[in-house]
């Protein structure tokens, strides 16, 4: 079994519904989150508190924590599932998330910052391998988020309240400072204390958002990642970023693809290299060699002439990568790996020398020719010692 109790970390029981879990997260990291608790072990204790929901809140993973007492279960997750821990390149997390929660919640306690009230984007790197670009794939991303609150609905007001205009801004967000000096008095503008620059104030804020109409929040989103594509590609999903303040725009999540080297096969655009071995006698008469496409299942002939060099590219014609939005696909490249045969027996050796005795033999060929040559320099030399 894990070491810690998840359930007890967060105060709930076993049985608790995705709403109770999420409640008692909020309540517990409202307490510890940094910018607010003090005390020495206050940061630790976030971290615990957020571990725990992280667990809890994603169905797979509490499924496999309850069943193994470990949230990777007995074989991990399956490949079409990734936990995205890694926001805006691996510098975004859950204290980025809570960060934006509390900055939003001091712009109305009198912050001179002004509070943005559109969702900002959301980034995040998903790597695939060249496999899964090229037939395209669907992916189950979880990842952390401003998302509206479920207790009321994204508006930020609680049952009975109403938000209404900033009497103190006039709903402009900004206000007037006055300030004497020594060359006399000078205006500027600052950030309402009271709407901390929305323009609006709320009568009676949600208690679990505290007014903003957003909530940190796990959640998951199916991420398709279309056939051919290539890495630093990048897709948009609406409306899956940062949840607006108290009703306003989200932002979009942009998606950006990475496609992993393959071990076998190098890509170059649309086409695709790969090494063939051949044994040297087989590049003397030709053959025809079958080898793994890149498609599932997928088997390539390679049609290898005779008297194949070491090096020489064969190429396949509509075997390479799919085109993105078409149906063509590039080329399948093979580089002739030319190997000596060391496993031959006797009989076939002997083979191997009568063959090579025998080109050797050929006149102008061969020791023939190499004595002819010889014969020729020496003639030469002989003419010029005259």
């Amino acid at each position: 079994m894990a070491s810690k109790d998840y359930y007890e970390v967060l105060g709930i029981a076993r049985d608790a519904d995705a709403e109770t879990i999420k409640r008692a997260f909020l309540k517990k990291a409202r307490t510890l989150h940094p910018d607010v608790n003090k005390e020495a072990d206050a940061e630790e204790r976030f971290k615990e508190v957020n571990e725990a929901y992280s667990i809890l809140s994603d169905e797979r993973k509490r499924s496999n924590y309850d069943r193994y007492g470990t949230p990777d279960g007995p074989g991990g997750f399956g490949s079409d599932y990734v936990d995205m821990s890694d926001i805006f390149g691996g510098g975004f997390g859950i204290n980025d998330i809570f960060d934006s929660f509390f900055g939003g919640a001091a712009g109305r306690q009198g912050g001179q910052r002004a509070t943005r009230t559109r969702g900002r984007d959301m980034g995040m790197t998903l790597r695939v391998s060249l496999a899964e670009a090229a037939a395209g794939c669907t992916k189950t991303v979880a990842y952390e988020r401003l998302a509206p609150c479920d207790d009321c609905h994204g508006s930020g007001v609680a049952e009975g309240g109403h938000e209404r205009t900033c009497e103190r801004c006039h709903g402009t967000g900004r206000v007037m400072e006055v300030q004497r000096t020594i060359f006399g008095q000078m205006q500027s503008q600052a950030t309402c204390p009271d709407c901390g620059g929305t323009g609006k104030v709320v009568d009676k804020p949600c208690e679990t958002c505290q007014g903003q109409g957003r909530t940190p929040s796990r959640e998951t989103v199916e991420v398709s990642v279309p056939a051919g594509v290539h890495s630093g590609q990048s897709m948009s999903i609406r409306g899956k970023g940062e949840a607006g303040l108290r009703g306003d725009a989200a932002g979009d999540l942009v998606v950006r693809v990475e496609v992993e080297p393959s071990e076998d096969l190098e890509r170059q655009g649309d086409d695709l290299y790969c090494r063939l071995a051949l044994d040297a006698l087989e590049a003397i008469v030709g053959c025809k060699k079958a080898i793994p496409g890149i498609l599932a299942g997928e088997q390539v002939d390679v049609e290898v002439p005779a008297g194949c060099q070491h090096g020489q590219q064969i190429r396949v014609e509509g075997r390479g990568m799919p085109r993105l939005n078409s149906r063509s696909r590039g080329s399948l490249i093979a580089v002739v790996q030319v190997e000596v045969p060391r496993d031959l027996d006797e009989a076939q050796m002997e083979a191997v020398r009568e063959l090579v005795g025998q080109r050797s033999s050929r006149p102008g060929d061969g020791a023939g020719k190499a004595g002819a040559d010889d014969a020729k320099r020496g003639r030469r030399g002989r003419k010029g010692r005259k």
